[in-house]
């Protein structure tokens, strides 16, 4: 997700997107043990993205 498009979102939308790319992360590493991941680069967008709705919705706190 892009930053613009994280502003727009509700509060209740960011944790909902939360919820769902902290899920995305679990699945990827899961994938990674069992040898199935086939792309390793979901992990740095995932985690990025992640980063990205934590740093807006402290924003939006204050």
């Amino acid at each position: 997700m892009k930053k613009k498009e994280i502003k727009k979102l509700t509060q209740s939308e960011i944790i909902k997107n939360l919820e769902v790319f902290k899920k995305d992360l679990f699945n990827l590493r899961f994938q990674k043990n069992n040898g199935q991941l086939k792309s390793p680069a979901k992990f740095k967008e995932t985690r990025k993205n992640i980063a990205r709705l934590k740093t807006i919705m402290r924003g939006k706190n204050a």
